[in-house]
């Protein structure tokens, strides 16, 4: 018997399967193999349609079912990780109303700043601990404010991930772990925040029903699970964040783990076992997957907006027939820590929460046309993005979260030497490289929503570590660089229009 595990970014689809009785993945499938593309209409704005990641689903399923029949015919329940932050709109036909603003979007950052005075910011921060800043309510807001007939046409306000789920079963429903992400969460109340709603004159009416984050969510329906080569009537048992999603797949369940990533956006994630804040909202904190109101479990998130997505700009734009991945980190490895005097800012990806909901775009600073060549560059973007995790790592420890153990997936810029070297060196960590992914942990976490595993331990399974890095003894060129680099930023938010070449 198997489990699928669907994993909805907003580069791509990629679903997986997974045994249940060795808690291994047994096949894989993407789509598309490129990238999807982000509309920007107007600066700032970042959206996809809905239909694109349903119809990516259903292509990367049906390939598993053309590949593997008879285990797509076993699959027993399924589990869903999805980009956290988006707002999909539905009218009462079930009908889309508009593309979905997706979470790198800036363009609710003033509205969610009013609210957060308006509410008060002590107010804000015990009970929602974040500022409604530039997330869900703050982007339905918006909608409400400058598109106001389609507002009105709105009969429920959803997550991506509450999309899915829709589409697979039909049934519309959400979590209190995706409310806490849409900044529509109140944990003094242990409730939908109504102080949000009444703030932003929202309908609680338009927010889903709340279900837990693993237990049946609705059964696929038969015209779906024909489409997609399933059976029908098996249940979506988990849906979650990507974010706290790759935490599970990595194990990070209690307090003091921290997990990682570097996609499209960068991200680090630690659990706390009480509600914690930034005062400065830089860093946010949102239910864990495992969260009880008699056991809390408190993911605190720090997020960079331009992370993958400025290695991923790079390779498209320095050839026409682009460089791997892999051949661009080996590049970067020739060139020597520091770049030979480049610094770049990778903050291009919309308001950076980090850098006070800045937009600061992304730097290129110090190239010699005469010194530098695309080698540089490469290394340049790499440290320049590592660098970014360690500033986010420091105001982690200004909090009071602590750590020497990084674990990461085996799928993402921490393949890169140069990016996890620097990291590793400046935060004095230790990363561990697992063998694992989203998908297969979204396909776990189904396993035990569905009551096939009795503890999440057990759904995990255990872990195979592909590559350790450890702070190396002779740090001082990355100290160097980092401290150019972050004389930079600061010199940047200081002043927006500072150069950028």
């Amino acid at each position: 018997m198997y489990l699928l595990g669907l994993d909805i970014g907003s580069s791509s689809v990629k679903v997986a399967l997974v045994s249940t009785a060795t808690t291994e993945m047994v096949a894989m499938a993407q789509s598309p193999n490129t990238e999807m593309e982000i509309a920007s209409p107007h600066e700032g704005w970042a959206e996809q349609h809905p239909d694109l990641w349903w119809t990516h689903l259903v292509a990367a399923c049906q390939d598993l079912a053309a590949l593997h029949p008879e285990k797509m015919k076993a699959v027993q329940a399924i589990g869903i990780s999805y980009q956290m932050h988006g707002l999909v709109l539905l009218d009462e036909n079930d009908e889309i109303l508009r593309p979905a603003i997706i979470w790198c979007d800036s363009r609710a950052v003033e509205i969610g700043e009013a609210a957060f005075a308006e509410i008060g910011q002590s107010t804000c921060l015990h009970h929602l601990l974040n500022s409604p800043g530039n997330f869900t309510a703050s982007k339905l807001r918006w909608v409400q404010e400058n598109e106001p007939e389609t507002y009105a046409k709105v009969a429920v306000a959803m997550l991506p991930g509450d999309f899915i789920a829709f589409k697979l079963t039909g049934i519309v429903a959400t979590t209190a772990s995706g409310l806490s992400e849409g900044i529509l969460w109140d944990y003094l109340e242990q409730a939908p925040a109504q102080l949000v709603m009444n703030q932003y004159e929202i309908d609680s009416g338009l927010l889903p029903q709340v279900l837990p984050t693993f237990g049946e969510q609705g059964k696929v329906t038969p015209q779906v699970a024909q489409v997609l080569g399933l059976p029908s009537g098996i249940p979506v048992s988990y849906r979650a964040g990507d974010q706290p999603n790759n935490a599970l797949s990595l194990h990070v369940l209690n307090p003091g783990e921290v997990a990682a990533t570097g996609g499209t956006s960068g991200v680090v994630y630690g659990v706390v076992e009480e509600p914690l804040f930034d005062p400065e909202s830089r860093v946010n904190g949102f239910l864990h997957v495992n969260h009880l109101p008699e056991k809390p479990r408190i993911g605190v998130l720090l997020c960079i907006n331009g992370a993958g997505i400025q290695f991923s700009w790079l390779r498209r734009m320095t050839s026409h027939q682009p460089l791997s991945y892999t051949d661009m980190s080996l590049a970067a490895e020739e060139i020597p820590v520091g770049s030979s005097g480049i610094s770049m800012l990778p903050f291009g990806n919309g308001a950076e929460r980090m850098l006070g909901n800045k937009a600061l775009g992304a730097h290129i600073h110090n190239l010699d046309f005469n010194r530098h060549h695309i080698g540089h560059l490469y290394r340049a973007a790499l440290e320049g993005i590592a660098f970014s995790f360690v500033y986010g790592l420091e105001i982690m420890k200004g909090m009071g979260m602590e750590t020497t153990r990084l674990k990461v997936d085996s799928h993402n810029l921490f393949q890169s030497q140069v990016f996890s070297q620097t990291i590793a060196n400046l935060s004095r960590c230790q990363i561990d490289m697992l063998d694992t992914n989203g998908a297969i942990g979204a396909a776990r976490g189904a396993g035990f929503g569905a009551g096939i595993y009795q503890t999440l331990d057990e759904a995990v399974g255990r872990q195979r570590i592909l590559k350790q890095y450890h702070p190396q003894d002779e740090t001082q060129p990355f100290e160097v660089a980092y401290q150019r680099w972050k004389q930079l930023l600061q010199e940047s938010i200081q002043n927006p229009i500072f150069s950028a070449l």
